[in-house]
């Protein structure tokens, strides 16, 4: 049978299926065909183009839940300091300044450049002027699950809070059915957004059954004024609303008590992790083996590159599996294979699309990576999954392919000007050391 590509090595991960320490990978049409044997995929499929790679792990890509992309302009800028001072005294008035859809077009090629060079191939973006965000992923062929910011002052898109959801719910008809863009529903938070409007984004989500994007509990700060407002948790606050359901993605999620983990998982609602950005700020460490216990859908995000301060999810992953090892004092808490699950299938659950991606089988679209493991850091390899997580980095990603089309080979970004991107980022920064000066 002829397919468009045939992926040959080593490891082949599927997740949700049996892996093959010699196996192969047949695609055709943006879609896997079927995951075997080296030896069976080489006898029953011929291919327009072949990758042979012996040395290597094969698995799915990467799935970074939760970012604000653009915000790789401003890394390094304010770090060492809590969230409250982040936001207010740097974050928030160098977006004022800066933040309009030049800034965010240019900011969110560098960003794309990272998550392919790291081997994400789907992510979820709540920032500003998200259809910018669009075009350039659309053009980078990656997959972006793009809310626009919901705040109930004004942003940089948004100058009248009164008209944030009318001009949402444009962005999502603009965007709604296309292949690689997948509109969200994105309220900052509990403490940036009014009652009233937490309900209405939460209707306008329902109205197109797409998934409600927010922080919540992430900090100790956050809960205790809630408690003092509301009488109850963030968590309880949003449930007495009636706005958690199983298309709510819980960020941070650091501040739970048992009763909000078991309203959670009543609820059915995603949690996404992002240990670095929380670990950056002093925010907590997040109860994730409790939450994993319970069986709740889990996702791994890098947060902005502003509080990490990179979007590599192989750097984000060794972080959770040894920051939970201290933690608990425990050393067998959040395996490699549990966190690989978190990077990859788990993800997909918290975005509501793992019938679609997470795993590698027949039926599901190619978004494959290939990880090189001809290196003195990665050899000898006894179990791929601890290899991953404890050995590898982002930079070992040496080709990524989305619905099928190779996007980076050897390396080697294929649908985006890099080194005009890096140009304009340098600029950038020379631009905005001026202005901090």
């Amino acid at each position: 049978m002829e397919v468009d590509l045939l992926i040959l090595g080593g490891w082949v991960l599927c997740i949700n299926k049996k892996d093959y320490k010699e196996g192969g990978v047949a695609v055709k049409d943006g879609r896997i065909i079927e995951v075997n044997t080296r030896k069976t995929i080489e006898k029953r499929y011929k291919a327009k183009k072949t990758i042979d790679k012996r040395d290597s792990i094969i698995l799915p890509g990467f799935i970074n839940c939760h970012t604000h992309l653009p915000m790789v302009y401003f890394r390094g800028l304010a770090d060492d300091l809590p969230l409250n001072d982040w936001l207010k005294k740097y974050i928030w008035p160098s977006e004022a300044l800066y933040v309009r859809r030049r800034f965010v077009k240019n900011a969110t090629q560098l960003g794309v450049c990272e998550l392919i060079k790291s081997g994400t191939t789907t992510f979820s973006d709540m920032y500003f002027f998200e259809d910018e965000v669009a075009k350039v992923v659309r053009e980078a062929g990656v997959r972006g699950i793009l809310g626009e910011g919901i705040l109930s002052f004004p942003t940089p898109f948004i100058k009248e809070p009164k008209n944030s959801i009318k001009r949402v719910e444009k962005f999502i008809k603009d965007w709604l059915g296309d292949d690689f863009i997948i509109p969200c529903v994105a309220p900052h938070s509990i403490y940036t957004c009014s009652k009233g409007l937490l309900k209405e984004a939460k209707r306008l989500a329902d109205r197109y059954g797409l998934r409600y994007h927010i922080h919540i509990s992430e900090t100790e700060n956050e809960v205790s004024k809630i408690k003092r407002k509301e009488g109850t948790t963030p968590v309880g606050y949003l449930e007495k609303m009636g706005v958690l359901d199983e298309n709510v993605m819980a960020v941070h999620s650091v501040w739970l008590t048992d009763e909000d983990i078991e309203i959670l998982k009543r609820r059915r609602v995603g949690v996404v992790d992002c240990p670095q950005s929380n670990m950056k700020l002093a925010s907590g460490v997040a109860p994730i083996p409790k939450i994993l216990k319970h069986r709740i859908k889990i996702g791994m995000g890098t947060d902005g590159a502003a509080s990490n301060n990179n979007l590599d999810l192989i750097d984000e992953a060794r972080s959770a599996a040894l920051l939970h090892k201290v933690y608990s004092n425990n050393p067998a808490v959040l395996k490699a294979r549990e966190v690989v699950k978190m990077l990859t299938l788990g993800g997909a659950e918290v975005l509501g699309l793992e019938a679609q991606i997470g795993s590698l089988e027949k039926g599901k679209r190619a978004d494959i990576i290939i990880v090189d493991i001809k290196k003195p850091h990665l050899l000898p390899l006894y179990d791929p999954y601890s290899h991953l997580i404890y050995s590898a980095s982002g930079s070992d990603v040496e080709t990524v392919i989305i619905n099928g089309r190779v996007v980076m080979e050897n390396r080697k970004i294929l649908t985006l000007d890099e080194e005009g991107i890096l140009e304009k980022a340098k600029r950038f920064r020379i631009k905005f050391s001026k202005v901090l000066i």
